[in-house]
């Protein structure tokens, strides 16, 4: 059995795992409770009442975080030469075409979003068994299949974030950096939980949000009132 570091028991002897704290509070004591000496991610953790195996039940989307996700977003945009200037003005971190296909088909994936056009999924499409599993594989209903690249990678390295629910029914997005002001990973954890509620499925049955935790990289989770956040 692993052996409890000194952290680990006193991150856990702050956390009451029979309450559900306001998401003011759990902020706050995520903050407490990480004693990583880099810059942990905070997470969270949505459950629902859903069936991801029904395609009517499929919750997938994106969300703009007020305060972005404090993470340096590395964009790579495939597009047509007539196209590269906008993107790189636009901030991408790497543009073009045809090489970085062949980079990615020779197991390149050093990026975290990858932007298109409408006009080359056909090309990307080919790349699905490498993209896919790494969750880079560019998707219309993420804004990341579009005609203006600019404003693709603006919003991104803005702070736009996608998601889709997992197997499981679980959520999981990060929505900021334990450096953040509590108030700032509020006003995002709230932002998100809000767009989740806007994407409830009309075929889910019964309770659709059954949990919300809240949690850093290597924090115990934070069990979180979802009223809260459904303001």
């Amino acid at each position: 059995m692993t052996k409890l570091t000194k952290n680990r028991k006193l991150a856990l002897s702050k956390v009451d795992s029979s309450k559900v704290y306001t998401i003011e509070e759990a902020a706050s004591l995520v903050k407490e409770i990480t004693t990583t000496k880099f810059d942990a991610s905070v997470d969270v953790d949505v459950r629902l009442g859903v069936d991801p195996r029904k395609a009517n039940q499929m919750v997938r989307g994106v969300c703009t975080l007020p305060h972005g996700s404090g993470k340096q977003v590395r964009v790579l945009v495939l597009c047509t030469p007539d196209k590269e200037n906008e993107a790189k003005e636009a901030g991408a971190d790497y543009v073009g075409l045809d090489e970085y296909i062949d980079k990615i088909k020779g197991g390149w994936t050093d990026v975290d979003v990858i932007i298109t056009m409408p006009s080359i999924m056909a090309k990307v499409g080919a790349l699905g068994r490498v993209l896919g599993p790494r969750g880079l594989m560019p998707n219309p209903k993420s804004g990341t299949v579009t005609m203006d690249v600019a404003k693709a990678v603006k919003e991104v390295k803005a702070g736009k974030i996608d998601f889709k629910v997992d197997k499981a029914g679980i959520v999981h997005a990060s929505i900021g950096k334990v450096s953040f002001e509590a108030n700032k990973i509020v006003d995002n954890v709230k932002e998100f939980l809000n767009v989740i509620v806007k994407l409830k499925p009309s075929t889910a049955k019964g309770t659709y949000v059954k949990s919300v935790y809240l949690s850093s990289t290597m924090s115990p989770g934070v069990h979180v009132d979802f009223k809260q956040g459904d303001a």
